[in-house]
């Protein structure tokens, strides 16, 4: 998670929204990225994609069986089909997002099941700082 936290204050750095997103499988790093839609002009550029694209590219195989996705935010719906469909193993994430939060907060994609794919959750690691990063991000721009 603190690799993920690195990758969210390079989106911070950058003007995006500070999630950050780190891949691993077998116990090594495939992949690790940051928000970037803004930069990229691409509203499908979140964390999780970015590291699930590179990943699997890094595996040369759009399934993701065997690996874990640590991000600092609870991931959206799309983010969580993404997940689904890839078939990633496991979540950990940082803080919930109780606007949008898709696996568990607002709904709960990873154990739905109607899907043919469930994924192991794991939430709250590094809670504080994860949502530290993005509630100081979203003041900042109130202010403005």
């Amino acid at each position: 998670m603190r690799l993920a936290l690195d990758e969210a204050r390079r989106a911070l750095m950058s003007g995006e929204v500070p999630v950050g997103a780190v891949l691993v499988h077998g116990g090594q790093v495939l992949a690790r990225g940051h928000n970037g839609p803004v930069a990229q002009s691409d509203p499908t550029a979140h964390a999780e994609i970015v590291v699930m694209r590179a990943g699997a590219r890094r595996l040369d195989n759009y399934r993701l069986t065997g690996t874990i996705l640590y991000v600092t935010i609870e991931p959206c719906v799309m983010c969580m089909g993404a997940l689904i469909h890839a078939r990633v193993e496991r979540l950990v994430y940082g803080a919930a997002d109780p606007r949008v939060g898709a696996a568990g907060t607002v709904f709960d994609l990873a154990r739905d099941s109607r899907l043919n794919h469930r994924l192991e959750v794991n939430s709250g690691i590094l809670e504080a700082e994860c949502r530290s990063i993005i509630q100081e991000f979203f003041k900042s721009r109130r202010g403005k």
